[in-house]
């Protein structure tokens, strides 16, 4: 009876050693998926981390750029370096294009803001809609970002003929 038995037990081990192998290829590929997608994760977390940094290298640059009188002296500012992470080493670069003078409305006396400005009266003030844009480049990747911005600003009747036409 041995001797009937033994071809039997020698089929376990063959058909063992086929599942066995069977899993290790399955356990192999459910590796090689999680290492793939892991690493896809990881590049779109970096590109959104780049793209937030670049908008608050915008952000930075066209505050500065408000708040200064630009609407004295509108001018581009290139190359403006933008260093986000505070280390000492410039992260991004900023250009800013030309302010521009999109649309000049008389202001309403009843809307008119308590700033005072010098040398105007309620009746010479302008509501005044600048554009302002910013180019961001980030100089490890080469990616670009473009935001554009608008600004109100209150301007007498002779700030406004000078710098809008």
């Amino acid at each position: 009876m041995n001797r009937l038995h033994a071809p039997l037990c020698s089929q376990h081990g063959v058909v063992t050693l086929l599942l066995s192998l069977i899993m290790l290829v399955l356990v192999t590929l459910m590796i090689t998926t999680a290492y793939t997608l892991s690493t896809v994760s990881l590049h779109a977390v970096r590109n959104i981390q780049v793209r937030a940094e670049a908008l608050a290298a915008a952000d930075i640059a066209i505050e500065a750029q408000v708040g200064s009188p630009f609407t004295d002296a509108p001018a581009a500012v290139d190359d403006l370096p933008i260093d986000i992470d505070q280390d000492g080493i410039d992260d991004y670069q900023v250009d800013i294009a030309m302010p521009v003078c999109v649309r000049a409305t008389p202001a309403d006396l009843a809307s008119v803001s308590s700033v005072t400005l010098a040398g105007a009266s309620t009746a010479s003030a302008w509501q005044t809609v600048w554009e302002l844009a910013a180019t961001v480049t980030d100089p490890r990747s080469g990616a670009s970002l473009m935001v554009r911005q608008g600004v109100r600003v209150l301007l007498s009747q002779a700030r406004k003929d000078a710098v809008c036409a």
